[in-house]
């Protein structure tokens, strides 16, 4: 039996289907909403597993399913050595958004990550603690801001909506993930001139270390 995993709810879910759809496998969820019980119709010995898109990186490394639909970003976020435990099979075309670094609209001299590694360093001077980078990604925030020399900071933990934290005072910037960039916009925020981390969008991954014969099913879904 080959599982796939596929986001549980919203426009992912339903983007998901309509992708799976037009290759010939009909997904849809069964029973109530909160079930997460779905099914797959149109080749045989094919199962459908819905998780949370946060979840589909962990089940694919432990080896729970073959197959996932999940963004880049939380691929690379939850797996350490992402690249030896997934291979991406296909991006979907939709789920684009962007990983970036935001500061209040009002640091009119903070433009770059060098601007950024000075004022954090005026900033720790100033108010003895080091400056606070709210965020939901920890591992690809570190990673970025250590291969551009960023030094004086400290990350702290969003569960909510990120760009908040610095009208809340949590934060003093934040890095999260923005399509369109009107909820920055909104909450005051500007995006560095080379704050873009990362480029998201949806992709199907295979396990690597899957022992499922899943050439006929890629070969069906011609990828």
């Amino acid at each position: 039996m080959i599982k796939i995993g596929v986001p549980s709810k919203g426009r992912l879910m339903t983007e998901t289907f309509a992708w799976f759809g037009a290759r010939g496998l009909a997904m849809r969820r069964t029973g109530a909403e909160r079930e997460y019980s779905g099914a797959v119709e149109g080749m045989e010995g094919v199962e459908l597993v819905l998780l949370a898109a946060s979840e589909v990186p962990r089940e694919l490394e432990a080896g729970r399913i073959d197959l996932g639909v999940t963004g880049t970003d939380l691929v690379r976020e939850e797996l350490a050595d992402w690249s030896a435990v997934v291979a991406e099979v296909a991006r979907l075309g939709f789920g684009q958004a962007d990983l970036i670094l935001a500061v209040p609209s009002v640091w009119v001299d903070v433009d770059t990550l060098d601007d950024l590694d000075a004022a954090a360093a005026a900033f720790r001077a100033a108010h003895g603690f080091r400056l606070r980078i709210a965020t939901k990604y920890h591992r690809l925030v570190r990673e970025f801001l250590t291969e551009s020399g960023v030094a004086d900071y400290q990350l702290v933990d969003s569960l909510g909506a990120t760009e908040g934290t610095v009208k809340n005072l949590t934060a003093e910037a934040i890095a999260d993930i923005t399509s369109s960039g009107e909820t920055l916009r909104a909450n005051h925020l500007k995006v560095l001139s080379d704050g873009l981390i990362l480029r998201s969008e949806a992709v199907l991954f295979r396990a690597k270390g899957s022992g499922a014969d899943l050439g006929p099913l890629l070969a069906r879904l011609g990828v």
